[in-house]
């Protein structure tokens, strides 16, 4: 069986372009979180708040985030997509949260082969109002739970390319080490 961590390559064309998985739809109110000893999806929780997801969110493969779990990102497209589909992403910012202390990045994306979005290159090309939703959902998803995080605002696609690189290393380094 394929583990959708460790055997997904995560592109051709690092740290621009890139292999997501989705774990959770647009749309969707259900948190699905990877379980890394089987590459399977587990459910998490329903959110607690009256919110839902407002792109598709996933992982790079193959990535290692400060978090210690596969780098966040978030899909940007016309259709929510279905759980464990693979899909061609390109970096265009990122979002830093502080969550239980420790950083939380999201990569923000856009889907290659979607038509609508793939002329985007930058999160400052989006319309501003979209960018608040986004930013939003992420102050606000957890506040029910009596959980606070810190949002930082979206960064251009430059600011997150260090942050894949990193976090593609440090899967590496853990990978080799036999930690991962």
């Amino acid at each position: 069986m394929t583990h959708c961590w460790h055997d997904v390559t995560p592109g051709q064309n690092l740290p621009r372009d890139f292999t997501a998985v989705i774990e959770i739809p647009t749309f969707s109110k259900v948190k699905y979180e990877l379980d890394k000893t089987t590459g399977l999806l587990r459910l998490d929780r329903m959110l607690y708040s009256a919110v839902h997801y407002p792109a598709n969110y996933g992982f790079i493969p193959q990535t290692l985030a400060e978090d210690d779990d596969p780098l966040d990102v978030l899909v940007l497209c016309q259709e929510p997509v279905d759980p464990l589909t693979i899909l061609d992403a390109r970096a265009i910012g990122v979002m830093t949260m502080i969550d239980s202390g420790k950083p939380d990045h999201k990569i923000l994306a856009v889907a290659v082969n979607d038509p609508e979005y793939n002329p985007f290159t930058e999160a400052s090309e989006l319309p501003p109002h979209r960018l608040a939703m986004l930013r939003r959902f992420f102050q606000d998803y957890k506040m029910l739970e009596g959980k606070t995080v810190e949002v930082e605002e979206f960064q251009s696609a430059s600011a997150a390319f260090p942050i894949i690189e990193d976090s593609l290393q440090r899967y590496s380094s853990q990978r080799r080490r036999g930690f991962l």
